[in-house]
């Protein structure tokens, strides 16, 4: 389960950091972008998406291994 947590706080934090990229530089990157649901809200999206990133590690941290 914490590698899982693990796994998935990456991809979160991956996906933010990359919209946000995509935000400031206008590179093709990240999937917020992509989803009509977040047009005109994508900055607010990828910072979320950061912050449920060390959500989930704080979490996967204070799990026991196995």
């Amino acid at each position: 389960m914490k590698q899982l947590l693990e796994l998935l706080g990456f991809i979160a934090l991956a996906q933010g950091v990359m919209g946000l990229l995509h935000e400031f530089t206008d590179w093709r990157l990240g999937l917020v972008q992509r989803i009509d649901f977040f047009d005109g809200y994508e900055i607010y999206a990828n910072v979320t998406l950061i912050v449920l990133a060390f959500a989930l590690f704080a979490v996967a941290g204070s799990r026991r291994s196995g």
